[in-house]
C-alpha cells in the first residue's frame, strides 16, 4: 500500500508541470508570452516561489485521496487555485517574469549572452579589475585583510549595537570611496568602435562624448510610451489648478488606490501608478508591483544575511559605513535615517541572490578572491563580497529615499533589493542593454542635441559637455540631488512604466528649465553652480514640459 502511494506520488509530480502549463496557457492573453518555450522558463523560475509549494501540497493532497486518479489532477489543480485566491498570483509571478525578461531574446548566440558588443564586455571586465585592483591597494595601505572573522566578544557587543551602528564608529578618516561617478563616466566615454567612422551625414551624436552606435526611442517614441503623463491627464502629486479641487481628486485616488491594492494584482498597480500614487499608498503599491510578501522564510533569510554580518568583518563594511557619513549623513534629507541604512547595506552585502542576478542579467563577472591560507585551490575560491557588488561614492542614496517609506527593515531591505536586482545595477554597468547607462547617457545627449541644439552647441563651444554634468544624477537615478518627495514621484513611473529611460527625459528638462541661465555661462564650473542645486524643482511639471510641450 505504502509502495502504491508512493508510485502515485511521483506520478503526480511528473505531472504538475503540465498541470501548471495548462494553466499558463489559459492566461497568456493577460500575459504576454511567446510560445511553449517561455511558458517552460517561466515553470521553472516560479519553482522558487511560494506559489509552487501550494501546487505541490495539493498534489500530496490528492495522492491521499482514496479515490485518487491521476486524470483529475488537472482540474484539482485548477480549483485549488480558484478556492485559494491564487489566479492572481500567478498572474503576478508570470508579470514579474515578462518584466524581468523583456529585453531578452532566444536569438541571441551562446556567445553573445553577457553583451552582444564584444569591446563593451571586454571594457567592463577592464573596469572590474582596476576596481579590485584599487581594493587590493587599499588593503596594503591599510595592513588590514580583505575579510576577517570577528571574536565571540566582538559578535555579541555588534549584535547589541544593531540599531545603532552610526553613534560610536571606528575611525574611516584613511577609507576612501574605491569610485565615483566621474571615474565612471571617464571608462564610458573611453569607448570607441574601432570599425566605426563617424561622417557628418551620419546623424550619430555628432557633438556628444559617447561615440558607440546604440539605438535609442526618439521624442515620438516616448511620447507614446509615456502618455499617461501627458499634461491633459490628472496627476498625483501636482497642485495644478483644475476644474475641480485637488483636494476631491486625491481623495478619490486613494479610493481608487485602496481598490487596486485589495486587488492584489501586479499589473494593474503599475497602471494605476503611472499617474502616480499617493503618500499612503505608495509603500503597498512599490510591494505589489514588485510581488514582495513578506513570510517567515524571507525574515529567516535576512536574519541569515545578519548573522552573516555579525560572523564576519568585511573592507566592503568599512565602504558602505563611509559611503553613508559622506552622503546620506550630510543630507537634510536623510540624516536621521543613518542607522536605518546600516541595517540594510550590510546584510546586502553578503546577499547571494544579488550575485546571481548580476552573473545572468548583466555583463558583470564579479570579483573572486581565496580562504585564507588556501590560494590557488580552486575549491576555496569565493566571490567577493558575496554579493558581488563593490559599492561606489553615493550608493547608499539608492537606499535613502525608502527609508521614508518603511518602517521595518526586513520589508525596507526586500524594497530596495528587488529595486537593485531590476533597475539600479544597470546604472553602474557597462553593457548595451537599452535601460543600462550607455543607453540611458546616450539618449540623454541626442534628446538634448535635436531639441536644445542651440543651448547643446553653446555649452560645447564654452568647453562644457552636459552629460559631465548629467551623468551623476543619471547614475544615482537622481537620489540625492532632488528633494526625497520628488525622488519618489520619479521613481513611482520607473516602477509603473517598468523603464528607467525617464531619467535621461528628466535630465534634459533640467536644462531647458535652466537655459535662460546656462546660455550666458562662459566656463563649466558656472554651468555647474547654475544646475548645482536641484531640490527646489517639480519632477512632473518639468517631464512634462520635456515630452508634451513641443
Amino acid at each position: 500500500m505504502l509502495f502504491q502511494k508512493s508510485r502515485r506520488y511521483s506520478e503526480t509530480i511528473e505531472n504538475l508541470g503540465n498541470a501548471l502549463l495548462f494553466l499558463l496557457e489559459t492566461m497568456n492573453d493577460d500575459c504576454v508570452m511567446n510560445g511553449n518555450d517561455d511558458q517552460a522558463q517561466v515553470l521553472q523560475f516560479m519553482k522558487t516561489m511560494e506559489l509552487y509549494a501550494d501546487l505541490m501540497e495539493a498534489a500530496q493532497t490528492e495522492v491521499n485521496k482514496s479515490n485518487f486518479k491521476l486524470t483529475d489532477l488537472q482540474t484539482s489543480i485548477e480549483l485549488t487555485f480558484n478556492n485559494k485566491g491564487r489566479n492572481g498570483a500567478l498572474k503576478n509571478a508570470i508579470y514579474k517574469y515578462v518584466c524581468l525578461h523583456a529585453a531578452k531574446h532566444s536569438e541571441v548566440p551562446v556567445d553573445h549572452l553577457k553583451d552582444p558588443i564584444s569591446y563593451v564586455f571586454k571594457a567592463q571586465q577592464s573596469w572590474e579589475k582596476k576596481i579590485m585592483k584599487s581594493l587590493n591597494s587599499m588593503c596594503t595601505e591599510l595592513n588590514v585583510p580583505l575579510a576577517r572573522q570577528r571574536t565571540e566578544k566582538e559578535q555579541k557587543e555588534f549584535n547589541h549595537m544593531w540599531t545603532a551602528l552610526g553613534a560610536d564608529g571606528p575611525d574611516f578618516s584613511q577609507i576612501r570611496p574605491v569610485y565615483a561617478p566621474k571615474d565612471f563616466l571617464e571608462v564610458v566615454t573611453s569607448l570607441n568602435n574601432v570599425n566605426y567612422r563617424s561622417t557628418n551625414h551620419s546623424g550619430f551624436n555628432l557633438w556628444g562624448i559617447i561615440q558607440i552606435p546604440l539605438k535609442n526611442r526618439t521624442m515620438d517614441e516616448l511620447r507614446i510610451q509615456f502618455n499617461e503623463m501627458s499634461i491633459n491627464q490628472w496627476q498625483s502629486g501636482m497642485d495644478d489648478e483644475q476644474d475641480i479641487s485637488v483636494e476631491i481628486f486625491d481623495h478619490d485616488r486613494i479610493k481608487l488606490g485602496q481598490k487596486v491594492i485589495a486587488s492584489k494584482h501586479a499589473p494593474l498597480a503599475c497602471e494605476f501608478t503611472k499617474k502616480g500614487s499617493s503618500i499612503s499608498l505608495r509603500g503597498d503599491l512599490w510591494c505589489q508591483m514588485m510581488g514582495i510578501k513578506i513570510d517567515d522564510v524571507d525574515i529567516l533569510y535576512y536574519e541569515k544575511l545578519k548573522s552573516n554580518v555579525l560572523q564576519h568583518e568585511l573592507l566592503i563594511d568599512n565602504l558602505l559605513y563611509k559611503d553613508v557619513k559622506l552622503t546620506a549623513t550630510n543630507d537634510d534629507h536623510y540624516f536621521v535615517f543613518e542607522d536605518f541604512l546600516y541595517q540594510i547595506l550590510l546584510p546586502f552585502s553578503r546577499d547571494t541572490v544579488v550575485l546571481r542576478n548580476l552573473l545572468e542579467n548583466s555583463t558583470a563577472t564579479p570579483a573572486r578572491s581565496y580562504i585564507r591560507g588556501k590560494v590557488g585551490l580552486e575549491q576555496f575560491e569565493v566571490y567577493y563580497p558575496p554579493s558581488g557588488v563593490i559599492p561606489f561614492h553615493g550608493f547608499a542614496m539608492y537606499v535613502s529615499p525608502l527609508c521614508y517609506l518603511y518602517k521595518e527593515p526586513i520589508k525596507l531591505y526586500y524594497v530596495f533589493r528587488e529595486l537593485y536586482t531590476c533597475y539600479f545595477f544597470r546604472l553602474h554597468v557597462l553593457s548595451t542593454d537599452p535601460q543600462g547607462i550607455l543607453s540611458l547617457s546616450q539618449l540623454f545627449e541626442t534628446l538634448l542635441q535635436t531639441h536644445e541644439a542651440e543651448l547643446f552647441y553653446h555649452l560645447k563651444s564654452v568647453n562644457c559637455q552636459p552629460l559631465k554634468i548629467a551623468f551623476k544624477w543619471l547614475m544615482r537615478a537622481f537620489s540625492g540631488f532632488l528633494a526625497s518627495d520628488q525622488v519618489l514621484i520619479l521613481w513611482d513611473r520607473i516602477l509603473a512604466f517598468n523603464s528607467l529611460e525617464i531619467l535621461s527625459v528628466l535630465a534634459v528638462a533640467i536644462f531647458t528649465f535652466r537655459k535662460t541661465n546656462l546660455m550666458k555661462v562662459q566656463t563649466y564650473s558656472a554651468a555647474e553652480g547654475v544646475l548645482a542645486d536641484l531640490t527646489t524643482l517639480q519632477v512632473l511639471p518639468l517631464i512634462q514640459l520635456s515630452l508634451f510641450c513641443k
